[in-house]
């Protein structure tokens, strides 16, 4: 229960720092002029602009509190914890480097989406500092792919997993793109990654998996339809980079319970609905013969915009998306093969779903713009 009670501790304090630190941030893009101007962009539907620092703000929270648990850390011993907790502490020096590379990954991740945010950098020059971040993770950070290790191919685990990391980033970023969407996306991994990593008796990952979720949380109080406040690409970036990095941290196969090692396909179901996302609009794009980069209106939400829900509505379905496939692939964790094929079949049963409900709205729309033109 002492552990329990740390998760929600670590969980509040960075919930409660980013309801403080989100409003700051607001007061200061205000005095800055740092705005996201809607008239720029043709993809964007908002119609003033609208203060842009949301990412400093969750980035700060977030690293806040891990500054204020290694603080904590040093300074509990020959209390109530000493004989449950910190016994566990010795752990922290192990690991206090690679977390230090972790937290420098996440801090140029903002960096590099406020930069962006305000000089709108080229396609190439993004994606070479989406690397330089992921290598930082990888090769200091400690973050590996661990079970393509063992496949006899030198380097695969290390390419893989930067390719995972940059992946998920743009799949975060791609997703951003109404109120609340991608942050409350976020925030609902990030509660499965703590769950998961709790459930098989991890202390150290949850930690950081429930301080991310707390941040989040936070900030999603103020970015909801009608947003006050966006987390630009600064906030995308940072919340890609640590979806991705918790996605690997958390372990999902546990020798004593699971039968099979499908819980391994776990982190990939969690983020399946911004990655499916990603997969589509690119797809679209190509086909358009568009630029990938390029923003449009062919996402998940805007289908179900065209379908005829409101924007709350589209993004309050694509969140119960999420939780839905998240909860189908729980029972990977401890079920037998006919438990792990049943709920893979229900997962991928959810997103065929929205495959059909994405293109029946996009001919509903087709369908509709024929008949306008007839009539004219």
């Amino acid at each position: 229960m002492v552990w329990w009670n740390l998760y929600l501790l670590v969980f509040t304090v960075a919930l409660t720092l980013a309801l403080v630190l989100t409003p700051a941030c607001r007061k200061l893009a205000l005095m800055t002029g740092f705005y996201d101007k809607p008239k720029e962009q043709k993809h964007k539907s908002h119609s003033t602009p609208t203060p842009l620092l949301g990412g400093l703000a969750i980035s700060g929270a977030w690293l806040l509190t891990i500054v204020i648990g290694m603080i904590a850390s040093k300074s509990v011993r020959g209390t109530i914890l000493d004989t449950s907790v910190v016994s566990n502490f010795p752990g922290i020096s192990k690991v206090s480097s690679e977390l230090v590379f972790i937290c420098l990954s996440g801090i140029l991740a903002t960096l590099l989406g406020l930069y962006d945010d305000k000089y709108n950098m080229s396609a190439k020059t993004k994606l070479a500092g989406q690397i330089a971040i992921a290598v930082i993770a990888v090769t200091w950070g400690g973050v590996r792919i661990n079970f393509l290790d063992q496949i006899p191919l030198p380097g695969l685990g290390w390419c893989a997993t930067v390719f995972w990391i940059i992946l998920v980033m743009n799949a975060i970023n791609f997703f951003d793109n109404m109120d609340g969407l991608a942050i409350g996306t976020a925030a609902i991994a990030f509660s499965f990654f703590t769950i998961i990593s709790i459930s098989n008796s991890q202390h150290f990952v949850p930690l950081l998996a429930a301080t991310t979720a707390g941040a989040a949380f936070g900030f999603w109080f103020f970015n909801h339809s009608p947003a006050t406040i966006f987390m630009g690409d600064s906030g995308s970036h940072f919340l890609g980079y640590n979806m991705a990095i918790l996605g690997i941290m958390v372990t999902y196969y546990n020798p004593s319970e699971a039968f099979t090692h499908l819980p391994l396909l776990i982190p990939l179901f969690i983020l399946a609905i911004p990655l499916f996302d990603l997969g589509a609009v690119v797809i679209i794009r190509l086909r358009a013969g568009k630029p990938i980069y390029i923003g449009d209106n062919n996402h998940i939400s805007h289908r179900f915009l065209q379908m005829g829900l409101s924007r709350k509505e589209a993004v309050m379905m694509v969140h119960l998306l999420e939780i839905a496939v998240g909860l189908s692939v729980m029972p990977l964790m401890w079920g037998d093969i006919r438990t792990t094929v049943i709920s893979l079949l229900q997962a991928c049963t959810i997103l065929l779903l929205v495959t059909l409900l994405q293109n029946h709205g996009k001919k509903d729309k087709e369908d509709s713009n024929e008949k306008s033109s007839a009539e004219k």
